[in-house]
């Protein structure tokens, strides 16, 4: 086990609604976006991720433009991605604008690497779906020789190659922290402990201790590769109120309703009240009051030996008054509980 768990806090921001139960414009939920980051600076919280997507229940697609304005509201708290859609971006683009928010935040940038789990943005840019693993494998590769800072020199199948080329602005101190998210290929571990990045799991349904036998192939990969493992994090759903019951009962509405639209288009059968208590009591919703919640998140950091959790804090609908109430829960009392739990 870690001697330090980092706790995070991300949002895929999710169009909420206001007052009246109408969904507010994409305007104004990015702008409570910046304030609930705000909220988990203030409430010491270690890292806040911002998901990139490209459709209208999302309101963010340009996680740095927002994570730079909270960059300047803020003093401490890492500020990344969650994730950055590699396959539909270009490697350069993404490290000069991951520097720039480096820079602006006085050091505080990450970047987590994925193939995401929606797919609008490949025709919205213009990519083939088709090339959907060719695009990761080699624009990740091209990313890892940029995180070496210097002169590059490169050649891939899909653009055309890199003779001693400089990219700016360089990282000031050190390197750009990247992870690897993985929503559950092995190919993935592998991939992470391939390029020496740290791994964030991407834990959604389900008994999270089905995913240590991932954590064992990426310590395994390095063994064999050579080198040290690197950081593993965990990514989950979650929502905390005062007392189990409040939890339960305000985020099930808001949360159905967001997973049976998604769920529609995957086709997924409508979630029954059953299978949502099932993914609280024993799968990966953190769900519940600060005690429920700490334990939980306790019991998934010693089985797995992650060195960071990180909450997705937001679902549909569920208003920004109770996303507010949410991080100050997780980071005054969860936060405090399970650094008492564990040691």
């Amino acid at each position: 086990m870690p001697q330090y768990l980092e706790f995070g806090l991300d949002t895929f921001g999710d169009v909420t609604a206001g007052p009246d139960k109408s969904l507010l414009p994409h305007a104004q939920v990015i702008r409570n976006v910046i304030d609930e980051a705000v909220l988990a600076d203030e409430a010491g919280v270690d890292f806040f991720g911002i998901g990139e997507h490209h459709r209208a229940d999302f309101a963010v697609s340009s996680p740095e433009i927002v994570l730079a304005a909270i960059a300047g509201r803020t003093k401490r708290i890492r500020l990344g991605s969650a994730v950055t859609v590699l396959s539909s971006d270009d490697p350069i683009r993404v490290f000069q604008r991951f520097a720039t928010l480096d820079a602006a935040s006085n050091g505080r940038a990450e970047v987590i690497l994925g193939r995401g789990s929606f797919t609008e943005s490949f025709p919205l840019f213009g990519f083939k779906l088709s090339q959907y693993q060719e695009l990761f494998e080699e624009k990740l590769d091209l990313f890892a020789a940029l995180l070496k800072q210097g002169a590059v020199t490169w050649k891939g199948n899909l653009r055309p190659p890199l003779t001693n080329q400089r990219v700016f602005p360089p990282i000031e101190t050190g390197t750009l922290k990247t992870w690897i998210g993985v929503g559950g290929s092995p190919e993935s571990v592998i991939r992470a402990a391939r390029y020496q990045l740290p791994l964030m799991l991407a834990i959604i349904g389900g008994d999270p201790l089905r995913f240590k036998p991932f954590v064992e192939l990426y310590h395994r990969a390095f063994a064999q590769l050579g080198g040290t493992a690197q950081a593993i994090g965990v990514h989950s759903p979650g929502y905390i109120a005062n007392t189990d019951e409040q939890a339960r009962e305000e985020l099930w509405p808001d949360y159905k309703q967001m997973r049976d639209r998604i769920g529609a288009e995957r086709g997924w059968p409508a979630m029954e009240r059953a299978e949502f208590i099932s993914e609280i009591e024993r799968g990966s919703l953190y769900v519940g009051s600060p005690q429920t919640v700490a334990r939980k998140i306790a019991a998934t950091a010693e089985a797995l030996g992650i060195s960071r959790f990180t909450m997705k804090y937001s679902a549909g609908a569920l208003s920004h008054e109770k996303l507010a109430r949410c991080i100050q829960l997780y980071g005054g009392s969860v936060i405090p509980l399970v650094r008492e739990m564990l040691g």
